[in-house]
């Protein structure tokens, strides 16, 4: 028997696990000594966390991030063929969603190797519920470009298409562009848009909002260095 892959989520921030996650991935983190993961300190950090009594010595850790080479990448999964069981950890939320473990998910496919996806906090999709947006057909664009003219024609492009989809359009940014994001955002989009912002998700801080472009140029929410979604519907 192979062993099988588990998709393990974390939390968004400094929360109790057990509080934004069920008990089922508690009892997987107990049983796995293989991971996969963006960074080595974070992670320890999780798992010592969810699971105190884990023995830290015994955990096996291999390093998945933007310096990482595939050929070695390939190698993650070898273990499975042994009948032990690996598990991919993000560095928030759910793992291989707006994250580089994609590509072991796409090689345990490759292999035969079962996939367990596991329940947990996903910024995105628990963005998505809370905007009051069209839930029914949207799209996830990741980072919008970081020039300010290209910014402000994809915002414009994802108004278009917004309007003759009836489609919501979610992206991101890094926490320290936050603030460019909103600036443009206020300025490129039609006063009518409706934009949503979702900050800080599962934590005390957390911030979520959906308003005009016209009634959002009266406010300055505090967007600063904080995790944010923004979602936008024409």
């Amino acid at each position: 028997m192979f062993g099988k892959l588990y998709l393990i989520p974390t939390t968004l921030g400094d929360t109790e696990p057990l509080e934004v996650m069920p008990l089922s991935v508690k009892k997987v983190v107990e049983q796995i000594d293989y991971y996969i993961v963006e960074n080595e300190k974070s992670a320890r950090r999780f798992i010592k966390k969810i699971s105190p009594k884990k023995s830290q010595p015994s955990l096996q850790l291999m390093l998945l991030d933007k310096y990482t080479e595939e050929i070695e990448t390939r190698k993650y999964l070898d273990v499975c063929k042994e009948g032990i069981n690996v598990g991919l950890l993000s560095e928030a939320g759910v793992p291989a969603v707006a994250d580089p473990g994609a590509s072991i998910v796409k090689l345990a496919h490759e292999k035969n190797i079962k996939v367990v996806p596991l329940v947990g906090p996903s910024s995105i999709l628990m963005a998505m519920m809370s905007s009051g947006m069209n839930g029914q057909n949207f799209a996830f664009n990741g980072y919008l470009p970081i020039d300010k003219a290209d910014r402000k024609r994809a915002i414009k492009e994802l108004e278009k298409l917004s309007k003759e989809k009836d489609q919501s359009q979610i992206f991101i940014e890094t926490p320290y562009r936050n603030e460019k994001m909103f600036a443009d955002l206020k300025v490129t989009l039609t006063p009518n848009t409706n934009l949503c912002i979702a900050v800080d998700i599962t934590l005390p801080t957390e911030f979520i909002k959906t308003d005009s472009i016209q009634n959002w140029k009266k406010q300055t929410p505090d967007l600063h260095k904080k995790p944010a979604i923004f979602i936008i519907h024409k």
